[in-house]
């Protein structure tokens, strides 16, 4: 950039700021007091009743697995990008084997948890499809089946625990 398109840039950004602070005291003020009131007026039924949510989430139901599947959580968390939560993983899959699948995929071929996760559950293509629709590079069935031998030896490791 040459020294006239910097200061032409300095002098523009100087320019909005100047008539930032012109215009500001000439702006109308915002009431603050009507939306205290009507806090205060407000009653904790009145409260309930405005935070709940018009029409039903579309995707509220909890899986068998986020349930009752910790020790399968655990195993799993170190599979995870840090600071995932396993149960919020686990959410819609329906069996473990699935879940752990998906996970050893993900880490396994690089490719992010929930992209599988979502191709898997949401769009309901087997884990092959999803790691080629995401790396197609990749041979999928064999990354799939790699994951999924994975998959049952650690949960059969867990199961003899």
């Amino acid at each position: 950039m040459t020294v006239m398109t910097k200061s032409g840039i300095a002098a523009a950004v100087l320019g909005a700021f100047w008539l930032g602070v012109m215009v500001a005291p000439h702006m109308p003020a915002m009431p603050v007091d009507a939306p205290q009131a009507q806090v205060e007026a407000a009653t904790p039924e009145a409260t309930t009743a405005a935070c709940t949510p018009a029409r039903p989430v579309a995707r509220e139901t909890k899986s068998t697995l986020a349930a009752t599947a910790e020790p399968v959580q655990e195993h799993v968390k170190p599979l995870l990008t840090w600071g995932t939560d396993p149960q919020k993983a686990a959410d819609g899959f329906t069996n473990a084997e699935d879940f752990v699948a998906t996970a050893y995929a993900a880490k396994n071929t690089e490719v992010p948890f929930m992209l599988l996760k979502h191709r898997v559950l949401n769009e309901k293509q087997k884990l092959a499809s999803a790691i080629r629709a995401s790396k197609p590079e990749l041979d999928a069935t064999l990354e799939a089946d790699r994951a999924t031998l994975e998959a049952r030896a650690n949960l059969a490791r867990l199961q003899t625990m």
